[in-house]
């Protein structure tokens, strides 16, 4: 008997091209439009990357591109203020921003953020008056370095524009949730965020998506931070989806002189994940911090892609991810550090530690350097293993079953990626997640 698999009629690259024109008929506005075509010719030439390209050796997006999707979602939702309430941190002195298939929902939002330029990223392209702030940011740090940013910037619309103006400080943290809700299909969205954090400026940014549907849900994010002297940005992305999303997020950061950029990464759910980060010092005295935890089980892919270009002497750049893999699950790391020949008296640091639970988890690390400078301190490294046989002894000598002798060794493994949180609520939704995961009762 020959088994047979159902092929789409239509992979996703030739529903690119087909959907492309009527896209772009959608749009009210016209000056992104050639360079819309230009970024779509640019990926029709490459197509999506498979396994054959290094970047790409250890994730295979074919799950991904042989899918339908839908390229115009449907506006109707029945969210409830129950479900988005079960979103929330607690956060009740929180701002926060509720996107719903793919449009801003004020109704659902809370923004008392004032002095700051603050638009839906659609708003902002059919806005004149932000055409030459689009001009001088837009795609800038992007570029057309992969298949997916040159996909984003030819179908981007949804998504946020915020610009903090010179030494204000947005005290409260600002929560942005991408919801996707009653897709009778496949769904595709290009979210696209733009953050301008000028000098002496400060700003918190947290980020979660969630798909409530049974249908599959993909999402190809970028965002771009630019973040001024003596400016700080921190941005927490808080991966928690379900089994029937994949999420492709392309994070880019360029720094000026004296400022300090963190973007921290949690991983626990969606079936595929591929993280892209990309930070471009390009000042002295500049601090640089991505952390990352990842717990996954059954048959979930989590990959991390880090890259930091030291470009400018007396520099730091900071890097510790964790991960913890069960059931089937894949994790992939490959960190990149480089130091320009210029770049003296950098000081960087990148880490790796990962646990295997079961026989059928894998992981493939690579911490990579690249240095050209001679008066450097940079370390890299990576763990693969299991947990300590001594320190489980150890706890259950003292009366702690096996299970929870586990869980605590690996919460406390994993807890050090997130000491530099200092949101309160978002380091206790963390803690919770990980005891969830964990399956364990952790006081907090």
């Amino acid at each position: 008997m020959v088994q047979t698999t159902d092929i789409p009629v239509m992979a996703l690259k030739e529903q690119i091209t087909e959907n492309h024109n009527e896209f772009l008929e959608s749009l009210h506005h016209r000056f992104l439009d050639e360079e819309r075509k230009a970024a779509l010719q640019r990926f029709e030439s490459v197509g999506f990357p498979t396994k054959k390209d290094e970047e790409y050796k250890y994730t295979s997006l074919k799950e991904i591109t042989e899918k339908e999707y839908n390229f115009f979602p449907k506006e109707s939702h029945n969210i409830t203020k129950e479900q988005l309430d079960q979103l929330h941190l607690g956060e009740e002195n929180f701002d926060w921003i509720t996107f719903v298939n793919g449009k801003l929902h004020k109704e659902l939002s809370k923004v008392s953020i004032e002095n700051v330029e603050f638009l839906s990223f659609n708003y902002a392209l059919n806005d004149e008056k932000h055409k030459d702030v689009f001009d001088k940011y837009f795609n800038t740090i992007a570029g057309d370095k992969s298949a997916f940013t040159n996909l984003n910037q030819a179908y981007c619309k949804y998504g946020f524009f915020l610009k903090v103006p010179k030494n204000v400080v947005i005290e409260k943290p600002i929560h942005v949730f991408y919801i996707s809700q009653n897709q009778e299909e496949n769904t595709f969205y290009n979210t696209r965020n733009l953050l301008i954090v000028e000098e002496g400026a400060k700003v918190e940014i947290i980020e979660s998506h969630h798909n409530f549907d049974s249908t599959y849900v993909l999402t190809n994010s970028v965002t771009e931070i630019f973040t001024y002297p003596n400016a700080k940005a921190d941005w927490h992305k808080l991966q928690n989806d379900n089994d029937t999303s994949y999420l492709i997020d392309n994070t880019f950061a360029k720094q000026e002189k004296d400022s300090l950029t963190t973007v921290n990464t949690f991983s626990f759910g969606g079936k595929l994940v591929r993280n892209n980060l990309d930070f471009i010092q390009n000042g002295s005295n500049i601090n640089s911090f991505m952390n990352g935890i990842t717990i996954i089980g059954k048959d979930q892919l989590v990959d991390h892609h880090t890259a930091v270009h030291h470009n400018q002497p007396n520099c730091e750049s900071y890097q510790n991810y964790k991960g913890i893999f069960d059931g089937k699950s894949h994790g992939v790391f490959n960190g990149k550090v480089f130091v320009d020949k210029i770049a003296q008296k950098t000081n960087a640091y990148q880490q790796n530690n990962n646990v295997l639970l079961s026989e059928g988890a894998t992981i493939d690390t690579k911490p990579q350097l690249e240095i050209f400078a001679d008066d450097v301190k940079c370390s890299h490294g990576c763990t693969v293993g299991q947990l300590n046989e001594d320190a489980l002894f150890y706890l259950r000598a003292r009366g702690i079953s096996k299970k929870e002798a586990q869980a605590l060794l690996l919460y406390a493994f994993a807890n050090d990626a997130m000491q530099n949180i200092d949101i309160e609520p978002l380091k206790e939704k963390i803690s919770k997640l990980l005891a969830e995961k964990l399956e364990v009762d952790i006081e907090f």
